[in-house]
């Protein structure tokens, strides 16, 4: 199968949008299919053997947003694909679903930004309702639009996004593993950030206003417990002055195996943004064996399994998380269990099993009609 990939994200920007395509573009290349990637630029030239077709793009709070070209279009029409996929369409994407109908191309969408909330979190609250109008137009051009979350599913069905499915995201178990606790380096880890045994509890993600991570800093201030954040962006400044005066350590962005180290040295888990379509890092954290604490909103609420692998609580309600959180350090044996169940959990959504779901899904839109 020959497929053009056009995404708002791609490499060098690590995201959930670029984490997802790139795990695709793997499964693409180990099966033999053949495939094309459109995205802003800069970008490298090829991927997992796959060339890479970077188009100009705009920079805006951290983002790279590509804009609309004829590079796009030669791109896409001159490899011929059986279907196009569209990652989290809304620029570039929108021209290439646009191209796709007008040119018979089968196409499938992946809703994975809720573009739309994210404009409130960023001052635009003018724009929400013309976001949304704007994906209603956009996901209604593709022939499936694939949404990874019952939250995500019903919002698209409120705006009347039709032709839709559920498809998920995978995790690497393996990469992310509670045995990496008593490892040389997680020992290590532990050590410096622990040295008089507190609870850790952790964030690891996007450091930006639709993460609501200022909401982090009274978790800063509990007793027995030390709070570690992973990751970076526009909301940093906001957050180290939030932290000021505790012992809270910002450890930056963490990458590959010293990310994995990282959540499994931690004791806890905590999530704060409330626009969510999934939320890979609380899979990874319970990959790694934590019991997470994240907000009742979204793509959370499919992932956790309330009481059982965690809590979830009421979105903004900083009193809620406290309790949460608090309740979870102060319980070791309710950790542990918690931390089993949630990997139990996640340990079939493999990416494997589900990017050979999604091929399925490309099959499914590039069938011919039959008419009788």
């Amino acid at each position: 199968m020959r497929v053009a990939v056009v995404t708002e994200s791609f490499l060098p920007s690590l995201n959930g949008v670029t984490t997802s395509v790139l795990r695709v573009l793997d499964h693409l290349a180990e099966q033999g299919h053949e495939a094309i990637v459109v995205c802003p630029g800069p970008a490298p030239r090829e991927y997992a053997g796959f060339p890479v077709f970077p188009v100009p793009a705009l920079d805006y709070r951290g983002f790279r947003a590509g804009v609309p070209s004829r590079r796009l279009t030669r791109a896409v029409l001159e490899f011929g694909p059986d279907v196009l996929h569209a990652a989290a369409p809304f620029g570039i994407g929108a021209q290439a679903l646009a191209l796709a109908r007008r040119h018979g191309i089968a196409s499938v969408a992946i809703f994975q930004t809720d573009v739309a909330r994210y404009t409130r979190s960023y001052g635009l609250s003018l724009t929400h309702h013309a976001a949304w109008r704007w994906i209603r137009r956009v996901h209604s051009s593709a022939d499936l639009t694939l949404a990874p979350s019952r939250a995500s599913l019903d919002d698209l069905a409120a705006v009347g996004v039709e032709r839709t499915a559920w498809w998920g995201r995978g995790v690497d178990s393996v990469l992310y593993h509670p045995n990496r606790r008593t490892s040389t380096a997680g020992r290590a880890l532990r050590e410096r950030l622990a040295p008089q045994g507190q609870a850790l509890v952790g964030y690891v993600g996007r450091l930006a206003p639709e993460k609501n991570v200022t909401e982090l800093a009274p978790l800063a201030r509990m007793r027995g417990a030390r709070l570690v954040v992973v990751g970076d962006g526009p909301d940093r400044g906001a957050l180290e002055r939030e932290l000021s005066g505790t012992d809270a350590v910002m450890l930056g962005r963490l990458e590959g195996e010293e990310l994995a180290t990282a959540y499994a040295a931690l004791d806890v888990f905590t999530h704060t943004g409330t626009s969510e379509t999934f939320g890979q890092t609380l899979q990874e954290a319970m990959a790694s064996g934590l019991p997470v604490v994240a907000p009742a909103a979204g793509g959370p609420i499919d992932l956790v399994a309330a009481g059982e692998s965690g809590f979830l609580v009421p979105p903004h309600d900083r009193a809620a998380l406290v309790g949460a959180v608090g309740a979870l350090v102060r319980d070791p044996g309710m950790r542990a269990r918690m931390g089993e169940a949630g990997r139990r959990a996640i340990l079939p959504r493999s990416w494997r099993a589900l990017c050979a779901q999604l091929v399925e899904h490309y099959e499914h839109v590039a069938e011919p009609v039959t008419i009788r």
